[in-house]
Formats: structure tokens, sequence, C-alpha cells
């Protein structure tokens, strides 16, 4: 008997029947696509920027049309980091797809070409780079987007959390990005990112390079009587029962963030017996188990912020949604020093991207975590 599948997918690529709405938003990226646009993505994290580029890269337009590539570059802090997982990412999608594709990459990136090789088991060529080997990452960029202009067929590349370049130690990397981009005919760049104020910036202003390149799209939460009735449908298609009003009750406390809401229905699912009903029990059990599992994450996070940091965090998570931060009622409700030390608090969190701020609105950007803070230092609030 085959293994019933989860349609709640929290990771990997997903199937169109588990792939909730986005249909607007599918078709306008994937139209400014093959006209030859390229499109920046803004959206807090986990709000399924991810999910949404890949599921357009298996669409009939995009598919068997276009060399597709997705990099994440949140991780790294250098040019060299950059060009390393750029180049890495696009030897390993086209090695078991293009032979003569290989064959130009090892002959174009010059600067790196002994650290080629070849698998005689799988009859593949072999590519043994390590980070160290790349001395000159300008000059090995360079060969990469002359491999690019070469392809034969169009590219779309995709970096996501783009706004990491900003914080590299090298100067003008915008400006040599752009450069490089701007000359290349055949291929198309997502610029996806979380650090809003950072993305609009790189984008929206006429003193940086990439000043109207793109086209700009925000992601917000899926609409919620949508995403409800996905869930709903999901559960009896597999002969379990959510109430709307339930599954409703999860999209609230996240705020619509698609990650933890796919996550907690991963779990509630799992939890939920043929034939029965998933209660609001199960659903608390659920989201309790998956603080649990982010505990040693959290606590290694809160161990990096500062105390003043931490004051103003914590005066943030409990409130959920902060307005007025400066204002002296918030201040004295939540003891903290003075409006310039939560203003310098403000700053070092934003940059750091543990809390956002959309309309002068302030919240925790992980919801989990702030479910953890609270329940932490004594706000043990019902979470449903």
């Amino acid at each position: 008997m085959a293994k019933e599948i989860n349609p709640f997918i929290v990771t990997g690529k997903i199937a169109p029947e588990y792939f909730c709405d986005r249909v607007q938003e599918s078709a306008r990226l994937i139209k400014s696509l093959t006209n030859g646009n390229n499109m920046v993505i803004i959206s807090p994290r986990r709000m399924g920027k991810t999910g949404l580029i890949r599921f357009c890269y298996e669409k009939p337009e995009i598919k068997g049309h276009y060399y597709t590539f997705f990099i994440d570059i949140l991780h790294t802090s250098s040019l060299r980091e950059f060009t390393y997982i750029l180049g890495k990412e696009i030897f390993e999608t086209l090695a078991p797809n293009s032979k003569k594709m290989v064959r130009l990459f090892m002959q174009t990136l010059k600067s790196i070409s002994g650290k080629f090789g070849f698998d005689p088991l799988t009859n593949l060529p072999t590519f043994n780079l390590e980070l160290g080997d790349i001395e000159r990452p300008e000059y090995t960029l360079e060969e990469i987007f002359k491999y690019l202009m070469s392809a034969d067929k169009p590219c779309i590349v995709a970096i996501d959390e783009f706004q990491q370049i900003g914080k590299y130690p090298e100067k003008n990397i915008e400006a040599l990005l752009r450069t490089h981009i701007q000359k290349i005919e055949n291929s198309h760049f997502i610029f996806a990112g979380s650090e809003r104020s950072m993305m609009q910036a790189m984008f929206l202003s006429s003193a940086r390079p990439f000043y109207r390149s793109s086209d700009v799209m925000e992601l917000d939460a899926i609409d919620k009587d949508i995403y409800v009735a996905f869930i709903s449908e999901h559960f009896e298609r597999r002969d379990r029962r959510v109430s709307t009003e339930n599954a409703g009750k999860v999209y609230d406390l996240f705020r619509g963030h698609t990650f933890y809401i796919q996550k907690t229905f991963n779990e509630s699912f799992a939890d939920t017996l043929m034939g029965g009903e998933c209660t609001l029990d199960i659903i608390r059990n659920a989201i309790h188990s998956m603080i649990d599992y982010n505990d040693t994450i959290f606590r290694e996070i809160l161990s990096n912020i500062p105390e003043k940091q931490k004051e103003l965090l914590y005066a943030i998570a409990k409130e959920g949604e902060a307005v007025q931060i400066l204002s002296a009622s918030f201040i004295k409700r939540h003891s903290l020093a003075s409006a310039s030390s939560v203003q310098t608090a403000t700053k070092k969190l934003l940059e750091k991207d543990i809390i956002t701020e959309i309309n002068k609105v302030y919240s925790v950007t992980d919801k989990l975590f702030a479910m953890w803070i609270n329940r932490l230092y004594g706000e043990n609030k019902v979470l449903l």
C-alpha cells in the first residue's frame, strides 16, 4: 500500500495540487521573465518567495525553454562566497542535463580550470572547487557571466536574500553586478529579499546602480479565505476534518506567514487519524512542539543580542505588533531606558532582521521566535 502523502509540504518542490493560490503572483512573474524583464520580489521571510520561484520554474512557459538556477545567499559574507555559490549552482544544475554546456563551462572558467575532473562511474564531469580556490572572485565572476552569455538557451537566475550583498566588505558590489547583468541579453534575474528597507533602497533609490532595472513585486500573505479553504479541502480529500474556524485561528496567529501555517498543519495532519477531526488540542500540541524543536536555535540567537536590544525585542514580542515605540507611554510600559536607546536598538535589530517594520508597525520577524520569547519570559499566552 502506497504511503499517504502529507499535503502540507514545507520543504523541496511543491507539486501544483499542493501549492496554495499565488495565481496572480505566478502569472506576473512568468510574464515579466518571458518578456525579457528582471523581477524583484520583496516579502517577509517565510512568506513563500522560494516556493513561488520554484513553482514558476516548473510551469510550461519556463520548463524546457530556459536553464533555471536558484541560489540563497543569506549565509554569505563576501563576493568570493557569492561567486563560489553561483558557480557551483550553475555547474550542478547543468551537469546532468547538457554535456555541451558543461564543456563550455569548463572552457570558459579558466581561472579555476584545474578544479574540473571526470567521474568514470557516472560518466559525468566533476567540479572539485573549494571556496579557497577562488583567488580573484571578480575575475571568476566575470567568467561566469561570460558563460551565461554563451548559453544555448536563455537563462533565469534567482538570487534569494539579495540584500545580503549590501553587507559584504567589498565596495561597489551593486555596481559590479549591475554592469555584468545589463550586458547579458539572454539571461533574466529574480532578486528576492526579506529586508524590505534594504531592498527598496537598492531598487527604488535613484542613487543606486539597480535603480529601476527590474519590475518590483511585494509578496503579501495569501488571502485568508483562500488559505482556509485550501486547508479544509486537503483534510477532506483524505477523509479527515478540520473546522474553518480552527484553520482561521492558525492563519491569524501567524498573520498569514506561509511557512508556519504549512508546518502547523503538516504536524497536525500527521496526528489526525483517518476519519477523525483535527481538533484545537491537536493544533495546539503541534505549535508547542514546533516551539520546543527550535528551543536551542532560539537560545543561540538570543545569546548574540546585546541587553538593550533584548529589552526592546521582549517589548515588541509582548505586544505582537508594536506602534509608536519611541513614545513615552511605550517606553514606560516596558521599562525601557530612553527614546534614544530605543532608536539605536531598533536600528540594530532591523539590520539583523530580528524585527520587521511595515508602515511604522514593528513585529518580531519570526513569529515562532516571538512565541518562544513570550513563553520563556512568563507571557504564557493562550496561542489559540
